[in-house]
């Protein structure tokens, strides 16, 4: 009979395998900074966009304003006065540096028209602003003149929210 079988290389002098050492944390793999450059990218641009929405935060107020003077069933001179003093509020938000507070008559309808780039103001339908008010029966179109506030609103720039030093 054969002798019993023997494993022909349990003699050999071999030693235990060592497995490498596992990843290591540090440096990340190129697909997590790609990640990490996409979510600063879309952080900045969420940042960009919630601050332009707070800078035009008056105008969107303002404009609702204007609706609801629309919806109002105010008269004639009441809402002249009205959209004068929501202009002469919005301007002062958009532009605090001016003296557009102490404007009056011609000097506050040409403001109108210079900041918002029109001469509907001082030559069109605008011109009932300036002495409408104190009038007993100012004449002059109701959607064509609150269509005009309603562009000269929409035409604000973004209010600088710096803090001005004193």
């Amino acid at each position: 009979m054969p002798a019993a079988t023997t494993n022909p290389y349990s003699s050999l002098p071999l030693h235990d395998l060592h497995l490498p050492p596992a990843p290591g944390f540090w440096p990340p793999a190129p697909g997590w900074w790609i990640l990490l450059g996409l979510l600063i990218i879309i952080a900045g641009l969420l940042l960009l966009i919630l601050r332009r929405r707070r800078k035009l935060a008056y105008r969107r107020q303002a404009l609702k304003e204007l609706a609801q003077l629309e919806q109002q069933q105010l008269s004639d001179s009441e809402l002249l006065g009205a959209l004068s003093r929501l202009l002469r509020r919005a301007a002062l938000c958009a532009w605090p540096e001016t003296n557009c507070a102490g404007l009056s008559d011609r000097a506050w309808l040409e403001f109108l028209d210079a900041k918002g780039k029109t001469r509907d103001f001082t030559t069109g339908a605008g011109q009932c602003l300036a002495s409408g008010p104190y009038q007993p029966q100012p004449q002059f179109e109701r959607p064509v003149l609150i269509s005009l506030c309603r562009n000269w609103l929409c035409k604000l720039p973004p209010q600088n929210l710096r803090r001005r030093s004193s």
